[in-house]
């Protein structure tokens, strides 16, 4: 059952059609409510989560240093400072 995919859509309509029709405020029991929500939620955290956003690859960028990286630094500055402004 490993290979089986669900549709994280479809899933979170089921779960939605089920607090529709049991949530303990149109009328539904609060026990049978809790306990089926625990297992749709349960079912749904079976799923294979989406990439988290930590395990992209790392990137090393290597900035100048010493006197070549202090004028690229001085350089930038003094664009910053003699760009228009933003705001009129």
């Amino acid at each position: 059952m490993a290979g089986v995919q669900h549709d994280p859509a479809a899933t979170r309509a089921a779960i939605r059609a089920f607090v529709r029709a049991n949530h303990p405020d149109v009328g539904g029991d609060p026990a049978v409510f809790a306990a089926g929500l625990a297992a749709l939620r349960a079912a749904q955290r079976g799923e294979p989560r989406p990439r988290d956003r930590y395990d992209a690859p790392i990137e090393v960028v290597d900035r100048p240093r010493g006197v070549r990286g202090l004028l690229h630094r001085v350089r930038a500055w003094r664009a910053r400072r003699n760009r228009c402004p933003r705001v009129r």
